[in-house]
């Protein structure tokens, strides 16, 4: 009778608990969305000696991705069956029809592929090797767990799939807390799973200048929080700007300016401007000092070495939130304005901006620069190449039809402030933003650059800057990547409870939106060496 009882009590739990999960959690679907899916009822077990193979010569983009995703694949060999061996998968074939070509991703990249999963052999085919780097993620997620026999499956799926829009930012910021290199390293992974490929490095700002510059070494040296724990040197930008590139991530710095600079007046109090008190004493700094030579070639300086460190084709430059106040205060500034002939305070702006810009064409290599809305908004004189991020909360769709209307390039990040948290399901609202809603012409929708999330220092460090990032920040990815239609939320929150569990067991401690569970809860001593996965070395085969 009692083991009669227990086998009602465990089975109606198991039951339960397969229930709920069938409720609250896909399994095999990929986030972002693609943008064309056929998925059959078709299951397929994945092979003992699954492989993956490509075409041309070796790539260590490919190599390196096939790498990370393989033991994602093919989970325990034990479990995997191999007694039908025609109904297996046993090989996927990568072709890329431009080979590896490309280091470095562009903004001009092509991430498009398509991917048809059967049994015995799939095909991913791609142009450029980033639609390949896209395809292998996608592929990576349709692959789950058997509910039958804990062995790894796939569904028969075909797809065809290309982003949406080619800028999908997000910002970080590592001047209001320090973020380890490992922290940074984790969130480029969550990028990749979820197809962003910008990240936008706020390096530095008013309360510390981590950058290790060789050129003017005391920047960090006076002005980070600790000049040996907390700074960010050669060898460290050149390993993030490696881990980013070999997962198809752009990696765009940030040196504000001409506000956000007291960390610069630390070790170099001449660049700021000097502010008058009430008495007539100076106490305080503001922005960069726009009138001295020597503020620009000091900036010229310290840009050119960016320039030949980060070799991404654009510079974010700043420009917001600088305050006139420190300029009205000093009668100098008024002086300068009245013998240059400059229209008031936001004059003397647009005379640093229009010399920065002129800085930064002048740089091997000529950039694009992004700048902040307020450049815009203020009316400076900016070049027509120039990329203005309109990150302002309020009616931010005018602000879009406003700049676009004056043919400038527009990115969105003023809906998607995720450092702005609240109780329950917030990522619902990001989910729901169409960014193209502003548009009434074809031509504003062309100069939509892109998206861009952002998460602000202010209350993240080390110890909570992922676990509040994400899956929150999977919304803005999706909206960046699928289709305009990709509006179901219902479906949308299903897939990222897969998406989060699937970050859970990549490492990243993604918090849950709502009541559920993993198959493999976060623990921070999970950490194991992966299996050594079977790459097929390249090969010269037909093209697919």
């Amino acid at each position: 009778m009692l083991r009669l009882c227990l086998l009602i009590l465990f089975g109606t739990l198991s039951y339960s608990i397969v229930a709920y999960d069938l409720l609250t959690q896909t399994h095999g679907e990929v986030w972002p969305k693609p943008q064309q899916q056929t998925k059959s009822d078709q299951v397929i077990p994945i092979s003992n000696e699954f492989r993956i193979a490509y075409n041309g010569d070796y790539c260590e983009i490919l190599e390196k991705s096939i790498q990370r995703h393989y033991p994602w694949i093919i989970g325990l060999p034990d479990r995997n069956s191999e007694t039908a061996a025609e109904s297996v998968l046993k090989t996927l074939q990568i072709n890329v029809s431009k080979g590896c070509t490309e280091d470095y991703p562009t903004s001009s990249m092509n991430e498009s592929y398509t991917l048809d999963v059967i049994a015995g052999t799939s095909f991913l085919k791609s142009e450029e090797v980033w639609g390949a780097l896209r395809g292998i993620e996608t592929f990576t997620q349709l692959v789950y767990n058997s509910r039958e026999t804990l062995q790894k499956v796939v569904n028969k799926t075909s797809i065809v799939d290309f982003p949406r829009f080619n800028f999908r930012g997000f910002l970080i910021d590592t001047s209001r807390h320090y973020l380890s290199v490992n922290t940074i390293k984790k969130h480029i992974d969550a990028m990749e799973a979820t197809k962003y490929n910008v990240l936008h490095w706020h390096i530095v700002d008013d309360p510390s200048f981590p950058f290790q510059s060789q050129v003017y070494p005391d920047l960090s040296r006076e002005g980070a929080f600790n000049p040996y724990t907390h700074i960010y040197t050669y060898t460290d930008v050149i390993d993030v700007l490696n881990y980013s590139r070999l997962r198809g991530i752009r990696v765009i710095p940030e040196f504000d300016t001409p506000g956000h600079t007291n960390s610069w007046g630390v070790a170099y109090p001449y660049l700021l401007s000097e502010c008058i008190d009430s008495d007539g004493t100076s106490s305080f700094t503001g922005p960069l000092e726009p009138r001295f030579n020597s503020t620009y070639q000091f900036v010229q300086d310290l840009f050119t070495e960016v320039n030949e460190l980060f070799p991404d084709e654009i510079l974010f430059l700043g420009g917001d939130e600088v305050s006139y106040s420190c300029w009205e205060s000093n009668p100098v500034y008024q002086q300068f304005i009245e013998d240059s002939g400059l229209s008031g305070y936001s004059g003397l702006e647009s005379y640093y901006i229009q010399k920065l810009l002129k800085l930064v064409d002048g740089l091997p290599n000529k950039r694009t620069s992004i700048v902040w809305q307020e450049v815009f908004d203020n009316g400076l004189s900016i070049s027509s190449d120039t990329v203005v991020n309109v990150w302002k909360s309020g009616n931010y769709e005018t602000e879009l039809a406003t700049v676009t209307n004056s043919s400038y390039r527009v990115v969105l990040s003023a809906p998607w402030y995720l450092n702005y948290i609240s109780y329950g399901e917030d990522w619902v609202a990001y989910y729901k933003v169409e960014p193209l809603d502003f548009a009434t012409t074809q031509a504003q929708k062309d100069l939509f650059f892109g998206c861009e999330a952002c998460m602000w220092g202010e209350y993240v460090d080390d110890t909570n800057m992922l676990s509040r990032t994400w899956p929150r920040a999977a919304a803005v990815s999706e909206r960046a990547w699928s289709s305009e239609s990709t509006t179901d939320v219902p479906d949308a929150e299903k897939r990222m409870s897969e998406l989060r569990c699937r970050l859970i067991q990549r490492g990243i401690p993604a918090e849950p939106f709502d009541p559920g569970f993993c198959q493999f809860e976060w623990d921070a001593s999970q950490y194991s060496e992966q299996k050594t996965p079977n790459v097929v070395k390249p090969q010269k085969l037909e093209v697919l």
